[in-house]
């Protein structure tokens, strides 16, 4: 199973070469010797106990009536901040939510199920997708310990999506869902080496996800290639009576982004480089330069510079925005859980977590949540400008900008440095990455695999306006396909820093 495909894998199904029980299995096994024993990687908090019936009941339905498509079989992995109406609890890596089952398919697990995925488990995350503390180590959850990266167990896998990356990376599943709120999908993808495409907000359901921010929150597809990542999106879009802002991409969104994938896709496409979120690490920065020499070769337009003139003033706005929407968005979420789940407020979760201190404090506090607990409602003025600046350094002076000056396709910027080593005294060490414009402004991100700084993957991004993911799709895929940047992990203890 190492490194198929999901169009592999279908036309072994297709050939009655594999079933789709058969597949599950192996991945089952796959992640019993390398997730729970071996390197222990840490990155599946459950497994689905239907998972294989699932799969029989799939393989029934091929042989009488033929596939639904290319994700009928395929087993994918959820965040575990993604509801699932099954046996499978959704706890945002919290002890908090201990026991919390749904009754009711998010919309992201409810499409895919539609397309006929098999969801084989949930992934461990950084706990409340990484909203929680200044002070967090990625990657690390109450209820799920650790989270290890596969090119180098002692380097940070990244946050919040980490599990997700590193089941995509350490081929312990065919695809996974990730969330985003500002770097939660692209940054784990880029130091697992896979690819991660935050989506336009409104272009996926965020119904039954548990919540941090929704003017930027989104579920997106972390793939091991483009065209499985563009696979996984077209299951995901489209409208939900649940979340009232997808009605904005009715006439948009699209069932296959596939079609979308040109390996000439470089062709004419202009692409500005923005200088400004470099300089944070040499070699990462060299890795970059080998790309625009690659894709200046395969007949991309590079304007360089092109910066996102802006960005550099959107982080107090964009906390104090999400300080507010957490306190009543999660609220929200919490008061419609079961009656037996141990907290329904923000209020009772904050004292939960004094309670259990130990277990679920040990290393880092829950300030984000205190000064969100001080916030008032969305109606606060104070709110409404915060949002208001947000959106007008993000979109109108921001990404809008340069792309109209520079008459742009695309935005490219390295996603960020190689991932740092995990510490759970000082917490995270992340010198700086390209996220924050296109997650405040609610535009579509994808981080492709560039190359390697001693044996750690770095991705670069790609970044545009509001639905541009056909464009974005076509440029990574034409990127991807010329430099194969993507290399195996190897399980390593450390990294190999002699390795060039």
């Amino acid at each position: 199973m190492t490194e198929m495909t999901i169009a592999e894998l279908q036309q072994k199904m297709d050939e009655g070469e594999l079933t789709a029980t058969a597949i599950a299995e192996q991945y089952l096994e796959h992640i019993a010797g390398l997730d729970r024993a071996g390197p222990t990687l840490n990155a599946v908090i459950e497994l689905n106990p239907d998972a294989l019936s699932i799969a029989d009941e799939l393989d029934q339905e091929r042989r009488a009536r033929g596939s639904r498509g290319l994700l009928h079989g395929i087993p994918v992995m959820l965040k575990d901040n993604i509801d699932t109406a099954d046996g499978m609890m959704t706890t945002a890596g919290s002890l908090a939510l201990l026991g919390s089952i749904s009754a009711e398919d998010s919309g992201v697990a409810r499409r895919l199920r539609v397309a006929g995925a098999v969801i084989l488990g949930k992934t461990n995350l950084s706990e409340w997708a990484n909203f929680r503390s200044p002070h967090s180590t990625s990657g690390w959850s109450s209820r799920g310990g650790q989270t290890r990266s596969p090119y180098a167990l002692d380097r940070n896998p990244s946050g919040s999506s980490s599990g997700s990356a590193v089941a995509v990376a350490a081929n312990l599943c065919a695809g996974a869902i990730g969330t985003e709120t500002d770097g939660s999908i692209v940054w784990p993808a880029h130091v697992n080496g896979i690819v991660g495409l935050k989506p336009t907000i409104g272009l996926v359901s965020r119904a039954g996800i548990v919540p941090v921010a929704h003017s930027q929150d989104t579920a997106g597809p972390m793939a091991r290639t483009v065209t499985d990542a563009a696979i996984l999106l077209g299951a995901l879009v489209g409208p939900d009576p649940r979340d009232p802002v997808t009605e904005a991409c009715r006439g948009k969104a699209c069932a296959d982004y596939t079609r979308f994938l040109d390996p000439n896709g470089l062709r004419r496409a202009r692409i500005g480089v923005a200088r400004s979120f470099m300089g944070f690490s040499e070699k990462a920065d060299a890795v970059l330069e080998l790309c625009l020499e690659e894709m200046r070769g395969l007949g991309a337009e590079i304007i360089d510079p092109a910066n996102v003139e802006a960005a550099g003033q959107l982080r107090e706005s964009e906390i104090e925005v999400m300080l507010y929407e957490f306190k009543a968005d999660l609220n929200a979420y919490l008061a419609g859980l079961r009656p037996e789940v141990a907290v329904h407020s923000l209020e009772e979760l904050i004292e939960f977590n004094e309670r259990n201190r130990d277990r679920v404090m040990p290393y880092f506090g829950q300030e984000w949540m205190l000064m969100a607990a001080g916030k008032g409602p969305l109606t606060d003025p104070t709110y409404l400008r915060a949002r208001k600046r947000c959106l007008r350094l993000a979109r109108d002076e921001g990404i809008d900008a340069t792309l109209r000056e520079h008459r742009l396709d695309a935005i490219l910027a390295p996603t960020g440095g190689p991932a740092f080593l995990t510490d759970l005294i000082n917490g995270d060490t992340y010198k700086g990455g390209s996220s924050t414009p296109a997650a405040v402004a609610g535009y579509p991100n994808i981080t492709v695999p560039a190359g390697q700084v001693l044996g750690l993957p770095v991705g670069i991004s790609f970044f545009a306006g509001a639905f541009q993911e056909p464009g974005l799709l076509r440029i990574a895929f034409a990127f991807e396909q010329a430099v194969h940047a993507r290399c195996q992990p190897q399980f390593l203890a450390t990294a190999d820093l002699t390795a060039v």
